[in-house]
């Protein structure tokens, strides 16, 4: 089988090439369903419409539903989208922020962590270790995407948190 770049250099800049296009795409589609998704007017049936199946439904403090709607991992974003007790959307957030991750705690629970961030685009166990990383993908400043890293223990309690470079942006460090 022959593929289209023979050198690794190639190969990045291709594969890099189709996940800027297929995060573009989505992210137009995103852009058309925030606008159209009005906080006080919108239902949650035409929340379901236009959003599809939320990754995840959450309970809310306020006796609220919280849909998760995950973009990782081509995406660089995840939306958490509140629907109150009338059945009306009462916030939409983007929810991959440094306000957020700041948030993130030594001690904290997997759990809580999962229902503030959303769904990780990659998680990786070491069992040797008895340590679990989660990677969500995040948009900051003039890279294609950075790295939100959390290590939680055997317990799936938060050891430590990072901000890292992405691999695969092409204009991360590494790759020049």
């Amino acid at each position: 089988m022959r593929f289209p770049f023979r050198s690794s250099r190639g190969w990045w800049l291709g594969a890099a090439a189709a996940t800027l296009c297929s995060v573009l795409l989505l992210q137009g589609c995103d852009n058309e369903r925030i606008t159209t998704t009005e906080e006080g007017f919108t239902t949650e049936n035409e929340v379901y419409a236009k959003w599809g199946q939320p990754e995840n439904v959450w309970d809310g403090p306020e006796g609220e539903r919280i849909l998760e709607y995950n973009r990782q991992p081509q995406g660089v974003v995840n939306y958490m989208i509140s629907i109150g007790p009338d059945g009306k959307v009462t916030a939409l957030r983007q929810v991959l922020t440094r306000v957020n991750f700041e948030k993130v705690q030594p001690g904290m629970m997997m759990e809580e962590v999962r229902r503030m961030l959303g769904k990780p685009a990659k998680q990786t166990t070491y069992p040797i270790k008895g340590e679990t990383v989660y990677i969500w993908r995040f948009r900051e400043g003039n890279a294609l995407s950075n790295q939100f890293v959390v290590t939680f223990d055997r317990d799936l309690r938060v050891l430590s948190t990072a901000i890292t470079d992405d691999p695969m942006d092409p204009h991360s460090p590494d790759k020049s």
